[in-house]
């Protein structure tokens, strides 16, 4: 499956918030920038630099299914909130040992430390 889309957006640094009506503006994220692909059969995810992505994240391909509407590329950032329950913060950490060679690792890591997708924007939609 591949979708023919744009390049995501990529943060801009600046030394002050612009003051002008209209902008909305999101916050940095402490993750990994992700393009998530369901073409209606599968879903693939890859790094803002085309590196594959999905096989470090089962639990984010088995739920894309489950909860769009239908095909779509989707650009979003993958992140880990660990700690405790009312306490939890995005752990860098906890995120990066996701990315790990041994399969039964990935397995055993999705269910210990799940990641969530934040959703920016939707690039492509249909077929």
């Amino acid at each position: 499956m591949r979708y023919d889309v744009p390049a995501p957006m990529l943060a801009k640094g600046v030394d002050a918030i612009p003051d002008a009506a209209g902008l909305s503006f999101e916050p940095k994220w402490d993750g990994f920038r992700v393009l998530a692909a369901w073409d209606g059969t599968e879903v693939e995810l890859a790094s803002r630099g085309a590196k594959p992505l999905t096989r470090y994240f089962p639990e984010i391909v088995d739920a894309l299914p489950r909860v769009l509407p239908g095909p779509c590329v989707i650009d979003g950032e993958l992140v880990v909130a660990t700690g405790e329950p009312g306490a939890q913060r995005l752990g860098w950490e906890a995120l990066s040992a996701r990315i790990h060679p041994a399969a039964s690792r990935v397995t055993r890591l999705a269910t210990e430390t799940p990641a969530m997708l934040i959703a920016f924007d939707l690039i492509a939609e249909g077929d």
